[in-house]
């Protein structure tokens, strides 16, 4: 292994913390990290990282060497990238992290049409509900919704999440259609746990936003199971609506409580600000931000 594997290889261990996880990420065996690493540290003279059965700690020195090995790798893939623009078509894998619906339904279906433009591109889909860690996970992109607190991160706003009420068609035949809050309280709710919390549903009563604490018989920390429960007529949901577009379309489920509606969310494609970009990162930006300008409950509002 030459000396720009191995620098490679110390990056990934220390971003994702395991030994494991980099040999995962390389395709290599663990094995091999752990012996091309003690490899790397005997060529230095210098301990880079201390391990122990429960922890991978980077030592001061190890510190110092991944910040000038990482700004290194990066002016070495930028000179690259630079000589053969024009002249090469993108290449490498593309590691995304994508909530399980949302891939399902709306970048799946697409991505035959992404390979055919770059088919020298792979993608490997990180599939989770959850926030990920961009750099300690070693994910290219993420889509998140919602405004942004993290400064590590680069948002591009491709498109909006529209949040809205409703109930299947058969559940509000049975019970009746909630008119305001106070009724809406009276009816079975079904509620999106995130984290082990029950989330609240957002709405806007006078111009002024307010939170409605659902209670009701069912619970889940999936979308699709939400979507299930719905269409099963288990009670009435507050969610976003590119989840029920077909059904919305047939009459199978009814928008309501139109008058409370929040604004819509950001939909975001995120890189970490501390990373250069490949171009085949932000061509599959680019094919994300279509994705949603091509879907009516996704694209960006109006003003």
């Amino acid at each position: 292994m030459d000396k720009l594997d191995a620098m490679r290889m110390f990056v990934r261990v220390v971003e994702s913390g395991s030994f494991s996880q980099a040999a995962r990420d390389l395709n290599i065996s663990q094995p091999t990290v752990s012996k091309q690493l003690a490899a790397l540290e005997a060529r230095l003279g210098i301990q880079l990282l201390q391990r122990n059965s429960r922890v991978l700690a980077v030592t001061p020195a190890g510190q110092d060497y991944y910040e000038a090995t990482l700004g290194i790798l990066q002016d070495i893939d930028l000179i690259e990238e630079r000589v053969t623009e024009g002249q090469s078509a993108p290449a490498g894998l593309i590691r995304v992290s994508v909530s399980p619906a949302f891939g399902r339904m709306f970048i799946i279906p697409k991505l035959a049409e992404f390979r055919d433009h770059f088919p020298d591109v792979a993608i490997e889909m990180e599939v989770s509900g959850r926030h990920v860690d961009l750099i300690e996970e070693g994910i290219d992109v993420a889509i998140r919704i919602g405004r942004l607190s993290d400064s590590a991160l680069i948002a591009r706003h491709i498109g909006d999440m529209r949040m809205i009420t409703l109930a299947s068609r058969s559940y509000l035949a049975r019970h009746g259609t909630p008119q305001n809050l106070d009724e809406l309280g009276q009816h079975h709710c079904i509620s999106y746990v995130y984290k082990g919390d029950i989330m609240g549903w957002g709405f806007l009563v006078n111009g002024e936003q307010t939170t409605f604490d659902a209670k009701g018989a069912f619970r889940t920390n999936d979308a699709e199971h939400v979507r299930g429960a719905v269409l099963a007529g288990l009670g009435i949901a507050h969610h976003a609506s590119w989840l029920f577009t077909r059904e919305l379309a047939s009459g199978e489920v009814t928008r309501i409580l139109n008058a409370y509606a929040p604004p819509p969310y950001p939909i975001n494609a995120v890189t970490s600000a501390g990373r250069r970009m490949p171009s085949r990162v932000r061509h599959f930006i680019d094919f994300l931000a279509a994705i949603c300008a091509g879907q009516p409950e996704l694209k960006i509002a109006d003003d």
